[in-house]
């Protein structure tokens, strides 16, 4: 049994590693090439290449479109550009921007890596004979008694298990990544040794089509009108301000609101789409204990009727809260948390965690509270 898990010898263990042009992916494949797998490097050109060479610092730009080729000319292993512009266009920019208009907070890059890299480029791999695709994403994939299950990374500052919760039980038993056991120190200190350019590059802040963070003007330029104005108002609905379109607010957002006078902050509440209002309120009026779920992915045992009970994440950047998650069929399910979120959004996912494991999760629906005061149960 080779280190990927086949019962045969590296050398006829074809893996093809998707290379973003980053140090990761870069070193995942000197990795796996230096155990003498073959190897085959896959870079996708996901927008405009003459657009994308002049955006530095975000994933599948056009210089590391470049980066990833001299990476793959170093390590002398085959490596191949595919023009993934439509499907990537169609799939996560168009969803990003409706997402938006929907008065949602989406997450691209799990919507990337949900259509597009581990859907097409998983078949890509298939179609060149690979036993296995491999990424340079800090998670681990571990042998468990059904099967292969999905980890946290070793080195929690680079876990990125959050935005791997779409992957499916059969796109884990394909998938390996080899960096889940590094901390990221280790991973440069690789790159050094293997004499790669991409040793020192920084890594990628941006999300790949947003250019200095604008999100807003992506959207007003895919859907004209999306910055219609509207009115900011209170729970009861009194006007306080105007603004100029909901897309620059997201649920739990406290500044840069625009509401100058109150006696206490304000944060927004909720966005309405259809009437372009922006709802805002006291941090209480955040406090939401129900939240519920489409498109719920799970890789672990199926739930019962009582529910499972689960550490859950509801933003990246967020510690795991207690929750009993309950399913109810065709990929919708609920969440009742023992202490109530604030700032919980629609748009968002809700990542379930039993320790270490990852459990599934789905993308989040909407929110409630289950004992709401008077004044705001008519608003909610």
């Amino acid at each position: 049994m080779n280190t990927l898990g086949f019962d045969r010898d590296r050398g006829q263990t074809r893996v093809v590693v998707a290379m973003s042009g980053g140090v990761d992916s870069s070193v995942t494949a000197a990795l796996l090439h230096a155990e003498g797998y073959d190897v085959i490097g896959i870079t996708l050109q996901l927008y405009d290449h003459g657009a994308a060479l002049a955006k530095k610092g975000a994933c599948c730009a056009g210089q590391d479109i470049h980066d990833a080729r001299r990476v793959a000319e170093t390590l002398g292993i085959p490596h191949y550009v595919l023009d993934y512009e439509s499907r990537f266009r169609e799939s996560v920019i168009e969803d990003f921007a409706d997402s938006y208009l929907r008065g949602e907070t989406p997450i691209p890059c799990v919507r990337c890596n949900q259509s597009v890299k581990f859907k097409d480029l998983l078949t890509t791999a298939r179609d060149l004979g690979a036993d296995c695709l491999a990424t340079g994403h800090y998670v681990r994939r571990v042998k468990g008694p059904a099967g292969a299950e999905l980890h946290v990374a070793r080195d929690p500052e680079r876990d990125q298990s959050y935005f791997l919760f779409a992957t499916t039980p059969d796109q884990l038993d394909f998938l390996r990544f080899p960096l889940g056991d590094l901390p990221k120190s280790e991973v440069r200190s690789l790159a050094e040794r293997f004499g790669l350019a991409v040793a020192a590059k920084p890594d990628s802040q941006d999300i790949c089509f947003v250019p200095n963070g604008s999100y807003a003007r992506v959207v007003e330029k895919l859907r004209p009108g999306a910055v219609d104005p509207g009115e900011i108002v209170d729970l009861s609905g009194r006007v306080l301000a105007t603004h100029d379109g909901i897309i620059g607010f997201t649920v739990g957002q406290r500044r840069g609101i625009g509401v100058g006078g109150s006696a206490q902050p304000l944060y927004v509440v909720r966005l309405e789409p259809e009437t372009r209002r922006v709802v805002v309120g006291p941090r209480e009026a955040l406090a939401r204990d129900r939240v519920y779920l489409h498109d719920l992915n799970w890789l672990a045992e199926p739930l019962s009727r009582k529910g499972r009970l689960v550490q859950v994440k509801l933003r990246s950047a967020q510690q795991p809260v207690e929750a009993r998650i309950f399913t109810h069929g065709q990929g919708q399910a609920e969440l009742h948390l023992t202490e109530p979120g604030y700032g919980i959004s629609p748009g968002q996912a809700a990542v379930c965690y039993d320790g270490s494991r990852i459990l599934g999760g789905g993308w989040i629906t909407r929110t409630d509270r289950s004992q709401l005061p008077a004044e705001e149960r008519l608003s909610a």
